[in-house]
């Protein structure tokens, strides 16, 4: 399988202190559970899942220093630098470049919905800043747009887009877009992990892999290895976990379900709230039919 970032990665949540400052010796901690303990092979810094619309462009490089520093000598680290400004995200591509990081990852413009044409110049101007790889992300339902297949056709002719993080939920244009390019696949969408691999993904883009990584990157391995039923039987496992983690914000939950592993998180920034007890009390049920620790 076609997998330059490693089979798994998530797009890891920023740990905030109870004032709501970054906390960055928490990143740190927290990266390096996910690595030696859960054996993610990447992580995805800034990106949705980190809040990384609530943070500040200083936020954004201390927090990327921070988690190099922990486990880039071991990990692949992407910085998310999608924005609905070009101009910006190429700023970003660019300072993020310096503090060491391995790839970067960019959404399509949210917002301001571009047409086709200016979400191809948009991505090819961002991968021709730096000379790091670049992992596009296709995700209409928080862009408001999709990347067409024939603009990730397109799009796949510039030597540093390598890959695409795929949320979209059309498997048939997932399909047609592995069919004709080269493109690596990565499953950006827990729920159809298993599905995707079928089709050909390299490899995930987790949010769930915060508490199961593990689990996950096993069931790429073992589907890999011809034994599907295995691959069936572990993805059927983790159905509770999906659910419970996206019955809300999956930021919101994850956080909670971290807070309640004791490992480091912290609030979320508003717009987003904080889990409710019942939330929280509902998820607990949902972690422990998932087999995830200390719950089941």
């Amino acid at each position: 399988m076609k997998s330059p970032f490693g089979v798994m990665l998530t797009a890891m949540i920023t740990p905030f202190a109870p004032d709501g400052s970054q906390d960055l010796a928490g990143a740190q901690k927290l990266a390096t559970h996910l690595v030696d303990n859960l054996g993610h092979d990447g992580l995805v810094i800034n990106g949705t899942t980190g809040e990384a619309s609530t943070k500040s462009d200083s936020e954004d490089l201390a927090l990327l220093q921070a988690v190099v520093e922990a486990v880039g000598d071991r990990a692949t680290v992407i910085a998310g630098v999608g924005t609905n400004d070009t101009s910006h995200s190429i700023s970003s591509a660019k300072a993020a470049a310096k503090v060491g990081v391995d790839a970067l990852m960019a959404a399509a413009p949210y917002y301001n919905r571009p047409p086709q044409q200016g979400i191809f110049e948009h991505f090819w101007a961002i991968a021709d800043s730096t000379e790091l790889p670049l992992m596009t992300y296709d995700i209409p339902r928080r862009t408001g747009v999709a990347i067409e297949t024939e603009t990730l056709v397109r799009l796949a002719e510039h030597p540093r887009i390598i890959a695409n993080k795929d949320a979209k939920g059309d498997l048939e244009a997932s399909q047609w877009v592995m069919a004709r390019t080269d493109l690596a696949w990565y499953s950006g969408e827990d729920s159809l992990n298993l599905a995707l691999l079928a089709f050909g993904a390299g490899g995930m883009v987790s949010v769930v892999g915060h508490l199961v990584g593990d689990r996950l990157k096993k069931m790429a391995e073992v589907f890999w290895s011809g034994d599907v039923e295995a691959a069936r039987v572990i993805n059927e496992s983790l159905l509770p976990v999906y659910t419970g983690i996206f019955r809300a914000q999956g930021v919101i939950l994850t956080k909670a379900a971290l807070n309640l592993q004791g490992l480091p998180s912290g609030p979320v920034r508003l717009p987003l709230v904080n889990a409710t007890s019942s939330e929280i009390e509902q998820l607990k049920l949902d972690l422990a039919a998932g087999g995830v620790a200390p719950f089941a």
